[in-house]
């Protein structure tokens, strides 16, 4: 079976542009609450939402729409990081390489702007689909250019595609994106759930009223692990299992035994062909949702034991909805590169519930080099992921630059 490769990172988020940006922040652990969003529009109980300031996105993608804008500024630092200048491959070359984009709500921020404004309504297509043709124009013909809009799983099944593309052969190179930006119709429905914590993301705490969002997104290129050799590149983790399932019970509610969650994270061991004790670490979907965190805690206490330590990302920046599995990744692949659990978030006092190991406080040496990123949706929609270091791999000291 081919592997595959992680080669290029890139993430935006409420703490800044880049993947140094994302660390720093993770080992600070700041208690940072959301702000108002600056929507005239946005009558709603918790209008609040952890934003992504204009000053990290590039003045020169002004005239995009938002996701479009995040998406792009992930896409750049990734492909840099990658050292692949797409701008300057021959055909052949593109015809091998493919997009995989997951997003909830895309640049649905147009749609609102013109319902509300009472202006026409916007030249551009304005679907989810829109991003994905925006990356494309930017980068030119590709191979694939696909949308994958799994609600708040989004972005992890926009991995696991990119990673199933290169196994099966239909790629040498797939980009993977997740991005979301403020979506007021997302934020009102929340809010009309009553499922928007006024405070912030606090999950596993036994005080959490629910989510908070965030703006965010994170891209990390993919590639056989024989293509990344021929061309020399640097390694930066491994994409080593994936595993989909779907609960089939409730619109939003998670199945409540997590019958289908655990079959999830099962799937994605099983695909590593190693045993669950050497999962090093977790990061998990952690909404701060009542239900969603209590069921997590059971399926991850049955699959991976209570001893496993979690880093929760939602607590630094909020739920970025079809953007979050995707920057849980890329902040995964950065955990593996330090070989260090960043402190979590400080919460005020534990779920008994939700019988997790969380740091805080203190950073944690990674005991193992695989992580696994955990994704939930509505619609019962899940996704486990397994990345490894890059030195797990088969033949990894003749990879350049591994795990560097």
């Amino acid at each position: 079976m081919t592997g595959v490769a992680i080669t290029g990172l890139g993430v935006v988020t409420c703490h800044g542009s880049g993947t140094r940006a994302l660390w720093d922040a993770m080992m600070a652990a700041p208690v940072t609450d959301p702000g108002p969003v600056s929507d005239p529009f946005a009558h709603m109980d918790v209008p609040v939402v952890q934003g992504v300031s204009e000053v990290y996105l590039p003045a020169e993608s002004q005239a995009l729409a938002r996701t479009s804008r995040l998406a792009l500024t992930a896409v750049d630092e990734a492909l840099a990081d990658a050292g692949l200048p797409l701008a300057e491959s021959a055909g052949a070359a593109r015809a091998r390489i493919g997009l995989s984009l997951g997003t909830c709500m895309g640049d649905s921020g147009l749609h609102e702007q013109w319902r509300a404004d009472g202006g026409k309504p916007a030249e551009r297509f304005t679907s989810a689909l829109g991003v994905a043709g925006e990356i494309a124009d930017r980068l030119g013909p590709l191979s694939v250019a696909t949308t994958i809009s799994n609600a708040c799983a989004a972005g992890g099944f926009a991995l696991g595609a990119a990673a199933d593309l290169v196994r099966s052969g239909e790629a040498d190179i797939v980009l993977a994106v997740g991005a979301d930006a403020y979506s007021r119709v997302m934020l009102a429905c929340f809010n009309r759930m009553g499922a928007v914590d006024p405070v912030r993301c606090r999950p596993f705490d036994l005080h959490r009223r629910g989510t908070s969002f965030g703006e965010a997104a994170g891209a990390l290129v993919v590639e056989s692990t024989e293509h990344a050799r021929a061309r020399g590149a640097t390694v930066r983790a491994v994409v080593e299992g994936s595993g989909w399932t779907c609960d089939a019970y409730h619109l939003t509610a998670p199945e409540p035994g997590g019958t289908q969650i655990i079959r999830a994270m099962r799937a994605a061991l099983d695909e590593t062909g190693t045993d669950s004790d050497r999962i090093g670490c977790v990061l998990p979907h952690g909404t701060g949702t009542q239900l969603n965190d209590v069921v997590e805690s059971r399926a991850l206490n049955e699959v991976l034991g209570v001893d496993v330590p979690l880093y929760s990302l939602k607590a630094l920046i909020g739920h970025t909805g079809g953007a979050a599995a995707a920057v849980a990744a890329v902040a995964a692949a950065l955990i593996l590169r330090y070989r260090t659990v960043p402190p979590n978030v400080p919460i005020t006092e534990q779920d008994p519930e939700c019988r997790v190991w969380l740091p805080q406080g203190l950073v944690t040496p990674l005991a193992s080099d695989r992580i696994m990123v955990n994704g939930y949706a509505f619609g019962g929609n899940n996704v486990s992921l397994v990345l490894a270091g890059a030195g797990t791999l088969a033949g990894a000291e003749t990879l350049a630059g591994v795990g560097t």
